[in-house]
């Protein structure tokens, strides 16, 4: 695995699946997370018992980038690229470092949001668990191209075959109906519009 493939795939996306075993049970949590060189983020309620810490954990992110259609059903497949990431979770207990993640959390999905808006409290923060696990154990599958068919028996079918890319777009931002009318949309979200994510 290249450590370039893994920075590039958590780098597109801001939602990864949590996975931890709870009681004997396996459970997977979509969610937010952020990262820097040595650690993925991940926060919740203080009250998650998937955020515990100290216990194995799995973070994936995937993108799918598109289908591959083939002459054969069988031959079909995806264009995607994932992150899987083996760690124990570790509860953040230093104020410095919980913030820092957090920060990290927040800029990751909307760049500029951390010096927009309102900073966390003190009450907030106490009701924030963050989760780091680290990159250290980590793999990565990317699968690109056409189908892999074209140059056996089937080609002769006749039948088309290629693939179906899958893009994301941000849209125009939305406002909340309980903003006055003349809130301008803030840069850094107004220059996302039509813009690709992942």
């Amino acid at each position: 695995m290249l450590r370039a493939d893994l920075d590039a795939i958590l780098d597109a996306g801001f939602v990864c699946h949590l996975g931890v075993v709870i009681e004997g049970r396996p459970l997977v949590v979509p969610t937010v997370y952020g990262r820097d060189e040595r650690w993925v983020y991940i926060h919740g309620s203080v009250a998650s018992r998937s955020l515990a810490g100290s216990a194995p954990v799995c973070v994936t992110v995937t993108h799918v980038d598109g289908l591959v259609l083939a002459r054969s059903v069988f031959e079909h497949g995806v264009n995607y690229r994932s992150a899987v990431i083996h760690g124990e979770g570790r509860t953040v207990t230093d104020p410095e470092e919980k913030l820092e993640g957090l920060r990290r959390l927040t800029e990751h999905a909307a760049p500029g949001q951390w010096s927009y808006a309102r900073r966390p409290s003190r009450k907030e923060l106490a009701a924030t668990t963050l989760l780091a696990v680290s990159l250290e154990e980590a793999s990565v599958k990317i699968r690109t191209g056409a189908p892999d068919d074209g140059e056996g028996p089937d080609a002769e079918l006749g039948l088309w075959a290629g693939t179906l890319p899958l893009t994301q777009v941000w849209g125009a931002p939305v406002p909340d109906p309980l903003l006055p009318p003349d809130t301008p949309v803030p840069g850094h979200i107004a220059r996302r519009e039509g813009t690709r994510h992942g």
